[in-house]
């Protein structure tokens, strides 16, 4: 059946039922138009709601509020929209929003279901200038009717529900989050994700919540994928005895040995797939879940809706990690094995057989782009480059940004008595040494090198 509600007017029982005589059927005189609404919903999730649930309950508080003042002639539903977005930001919200702006609209007013549903914190104190400036109505069932900005107790009241569907939010996660970090920690439960590259899931038995159980749900456990697990534990040989992470990227393109986004291409949708590249190959040395344990909580959870542009992959600090007390699937590398490949380093030898060092790898990051800088060999001496991720087999993303170089003796000129830094600090190693006890970035320009903990 249809979710729309004038969808079945025709059907035989329908008409049946219309026919039938109502027990206070409404006076003619009192059967009247009057306001035209404009109706606006919205469900957060589509896998875990029902949209034909969601809009009917929404728009019957929306129907019962402004059933003696008018009828609804419009509708926008917005569907997978968090309601931390602002109305610009979901599709059927700008909609509406825009349509404010046609002098032949077809509606008076707006009509809102819930307060939650459409708004969070301060939005509706952002919006109420743009409704007033095109003369638009706010209907809310909480209000019991409009909303007057200029009304004190309205005011409040605004305040009010913005707070409280804040705390909603939060209270929801906070129990959401507390949970998951029990399941990894206390039962190592897979909480979902791509699986590690070198694993698949196969299913683990019924879910232990009985009612989920009874609807058919089952748990889902790690095992080694006969196909790609080799790859990972070449990888940490191959780490282990000192090789570089571009000798190892090369050596599995030379082999022509499928990357991860290759392997797993509808989990990988963002990638092209074509081979393995020196951050691949950094992730899987850097994932714990390779020992065993299960790992929870390693990169944020959730980002600002705020910005439509993509940030780079950012870590929690592993402080904020969640290790499963117990292994909960089949290791590929020893923990022992784990650990030494984190404190590799690997130099770069030069011809004659020298080896170059670089004091400052992993600590700069580009503060025009946000990428780290990457070592560089220049004129005899140890320097830095971004190139903004620009490489040989890719095209540049902006031509018009030019490549950052900095030697790293004027890095260190620049840090020298840096106000963000203790000062008394002697040799460069010491330095380096703080700047990694400390867990310091230094962002860099072409002008300046700032400290950061962020």
């Amino acid at each position: 059946m249809s979710d729309n509600p004038h969808d079945d007017l025709d059907a035989p029982l329908t008409r049946w039922l219309s026919s039938q005589p109502q027990a206070d059927p409404q006076p003619p005189h009192q059967r009247r138009r009057g306001l035209r609404f404009a109706f606006y919903g919205r469900m957060s999730t589509v896998e875990h709601q029902d949209r034909v649930t969601s809009r009917h309950w929404q728009w019957d508080c929306a129907i019962e509020l402004v059933a003696a003042h008018g009828v609804i002639v419009a509708e926008y539903f917005d569907i997978g929209c968090s309601r931390r977005r602002s109305w610009r930001q979901r599709p059927q919200a700008a909609a509406l929003l825009a349509a404010l702006d046609d002098p032949d609209r077809g509606f008076d007013a707006i009509v809102i279901g819930e307060y939650e549903r459409a708004f969070s914190t301060n939005q509706l104190q952002h919006l109420a200038p743009v409704l007033e400036q095109h003369g638009v109505q706010l209907w809310l069932p909480e209000m019991h009717g409009p909303v007057d900005h200029q009304n004190p107790t309205h005011q409040a009241l605004i305040m009010m529900l913005g707070a409280q569907s804040k705390r909603e939010v939060q209270r929801a996660r906070f129990r959401v989050v507390t949970a998951m970090r029990a399941q990894a920690r206390e039962q190592g439960r897979y909480l979902g994700g791509r699986p590690p590259y070198g694993y698949r899931l196969v299913d683990a038995g019924p879910h232990p919540n009985t009612a989920h159980a009874r609807w058919g749900r089952r748990l889902q456990s790690l095992e080694p994928d006969p196909a790609t697990a080799a790859h990972v534990r070449w990888i940490f040989t191959q780490r282990l005895d000192g090789h570089s992470l571009a000798s190892i990227a090369r050596a599995l393109n030379d082999a022509s040995t499928p990357c991860p986004s290759n392997v797993d291409p509808d989990r990988n949708p963002h990638r092209n797939g074509n081979w393995w590249t020196l951050r691949t190959v950094a992730a899987i040395l850097a994932n714990p879940r390779y020992t065993g344990r299960q790992v929870w909580n390693r990169q944020p959870a959730h980002t600002d809706t705020s910005s439509p542009q993509r940030e780079p992959l950012r870590r929690n600090p592993t402080k904020d990690w969640v290790v499963s007390t117990h292994q909960a699937h089949t290791a590929l590398v020893s923990e022992q094995d784990f650990v030494a490949a984190q404190a590799i380093r690997s130099h770069r030898s030069a011809h004659d057989g020298t080896t170059r060092r670089y004091l400052f790898t992993g600590l700069l990051r580009c503060g025009p782009c946000g990428r780290r800088l990457e070592s560089h060999w220049v004129n005899q001496r140890p320097g830095y480059r971004c190139r903004h991720g620009r490489t040989s087999t890719q095209q540049t993303t902006n031509p018009r940004r030019k490549i950052l170089y900095l030697r790293e003796d004027h890095i260190i000129a620049r840090l020298a008595d840096h106000p963000l830094l203790p000062s008394g600090i002697q040799a460069p190693h010491d330095l380096v040494t703080l700047l990694r006890s400390k867990k310091i970035t230094i962002v860099c320009d072409q002008e300046h090198c700032t400290p950061t903990t962020e």
